[in-house]
């Protein structure tokens, strides 16, 4: 279990390190230019990765409930896998998943309870009168920001014609790009992960004495 573990308290380390450091220097919707097609542009969201939602105040609670019975689940998997000496890719990958879900799960958890808002101001932790979200309420701290092509659909292009394109446009933070190389890594070596057992055929001789 060591592999695993490493894996994912190292992802959480550089995750909470880089989130905590923007919430506590940036105004949310602040950016700043690394390149010209990397940027840290602070974002909070209520939901999923790369900032989808599930909205209102229940959709966001129940989101926080599954993503916690699902890093159990997966949790559990990884034990399994680990006593049947699975493949250590599929272990990794699956550590990274864990390690990408837990990271979102504790800004949902706990960054509601311990920082203000940072909608206007620069947030503070544990400020006076508590935080500025209940326990599972708290907002998706993001900062990666990849706009690596930038331009506009030509004229003849269905539907979108003439309006702005931008790839990669969705804000994400260490945790959804752990979640994402877990999941491809899975879907690239699907295969060598999952080996189809291979029946043993009975011989020849196996068969004529059937046969008699």
């Amino acid at each position: 279990m060591k592999r695993p573990l490493l894996i994912i308290f190292l992802v959480l380390l550089i995750d909470q390190a880089i989130k905590i450091y923007v919430k506590l220097h940036f105004v949310e919707g602040e950016e700043y230019k690394l390149t010209s097609w990397f940027i840290i542009h602070f974002a909070e969201n209520n939901g999923m990765a790369y900032s989808m939602e599930f909205s209102g105040k229940y959709g966001k609670l129940l989101l926080s409930l599954f993503r916690i019975a699902a890093i159990t689940g997966m949790c559990w998997y990884v034990k399994k896998l680990v006593d049947a000496k699975a493949h250590k890719g599929l272990i990794t990958s699956i550590a990274f998943i864990i390690a990408g879900a837990l990271g979102n799960v504790l800004d949902s958890a706990f960054y509601g309870l311990i920082f203000s808002d940072s909608s206007y101001e620069v947030a503070k932790f544990l400020p006076q009168g508590g935080g500025y979200a209940s326990f599972l309420h708290g907002k998706v701290v993001d900062m990666l920001y990849a706009p690596i092509i930038e331009g506009h659909f030509p004229s003849w292009f269905p539907i979108w014609h003439t309006e702005e394109f931008v790839f990669f446009r969705p804000v994400c933070n260490v945790s959804d790009y752990s979640v994402s190389i877990g999941v491809i890594l899975i879907l690239l070596f699907n295969r060598k992960f999952f080996p189809k057992k291979i029946e043993s055929q009975p011989s020849a001789s196996y068969r004529e004495e059937v046969l008699k």
